[in-house]
């Protein structure tokens, strides 16, 4: 048993990290801000990424710290570019200083496969794959670059030892409301068709947030350390997919309409988790049919639908 930290751990992919942390026999607080954990049997500290000192002693006596809090949000990083920067890139920075100062064990960072939008696409990116500053196209994943640096950085001069945990798209119950299942679940909940932008051959490799969180456990295994690994899914989910997914959940009454394809719209990219499924012995073993009817039942409960 180790004592461990989460940091967005009431977050949608942190408390589902928490459950997978406590289940594995770990001691867990919860580190973030003004939002109390999911479950009663953590501890909490609420505190101010921005804040150094409160950081220093909320993790006084952790041996693994898993830093997840972030400004995860696209559209409210693009509407705060400066702030979402000061927490993504500074509060790594104090995360990692915390664990040198107090001598953590490792930090594990929550990064993104978003890191790879510039990298040619005639083949799978790996971990190998270096940044491509001109394609990040985002301050959010410029962040996630610079987090990630941050770390390399602290381990190359301090010594402080970390993991890098790049996540594909996750989803599942507690999921945020402004993504793409809920979005759709609540149209078809409530009469409205499902708009499908042209062939809706748009795609994305969803992986089921407990599966997930699976691997930060596995993740805190010796051969881990001071290595990067794909989070990704097992294969492609169309956007029709999901959709019509959702229409075999709920009922025939639910539509769907086909408009214009968007100019530029992202398609998707394949990306490789070959390495944490050798080294980790991590694959996702939730069929994403399964893990979309989990989802809409969590929802339908919270939503009394």
């Amino acid at each position: 048993m180790a004592k461990v930290a989460v940091t967005g751990g009431s977050g949608f992919i942190g408390s589902h990290v928490v459950d997978a942390l406590l289940d594995a026999g770990h001691q867990v607080t919860v580190i973030d801000h003004r939002v109390r954990p999911h479950r009663a049997d953590v501890g909490f500290e609420d505190v101010d990424l921005m804040d150094l000192s409160s950081v220093l002693a909320a993790t006084r006596e952790m041996e693994h710290i898993f830093h997840l809090a972030a400004v995860s949000n696209v559209n409210y990083a693009h509407k705060y570019p400066v702030y979402t920067t000061a927490l993504n890139v500074m509060g790594t920075a104090h995360i990692m200083e915390a664990a040198r100062i107090n001598g953590a064990k490792r930090v594990y960072l929550a990064s993104t496969v978003w890191v790879y939008n510039g990298a040619p696409n005639d083949k799978p990116a790996d971990e190998t794959v270096p940044f491509y500053l001109e394609g990040a196209g985002h301050i959010y994943t410029s962040t996630k670059m610079a987090a990630e640096m941050v770390c390399h950085n602290y381990q190359q001069l301090y010594q402080v030892p970390f993991t890098v945990l790049r996540y594909g798209i996750p989803y599942g119950p507690r999921m945020r409301e402004e993504l793409l299942i809920p979005i759709f679940l609540k149209k078809a909940l409530n009469g409205q068709a499902l708009t499908v932008s042209g062939k809706g051959e748009q795609y994305r490799n969803f992986v089921y947030v407990r599966d997930m969180a699976e691997a930060h456990v596995l993740a805190m295994k010796d051969a881990a350390v001071n290595q990067t690994y794909n989070l990704e899914g097992r294969r492609k989910i169309t956007v029709l997919e999901v959709a019509e997914g959702l229409k075999k959940l709920i009922g025939d009454q639910v539509k769907i309409e086909f408009t214009p394809a968007r100019p530029g719209d992202f398609g998707g990219k394949e990306i490789s988790a070959e390495k944490a499924r050798r080294e980790l012995g991590w694959q996702p073993s939730m069929e994403f049919e399964d893990g979309l009817r989990r989802t809409v039942e969590w929802f339908r409960q919270k939503w009394g639908k």
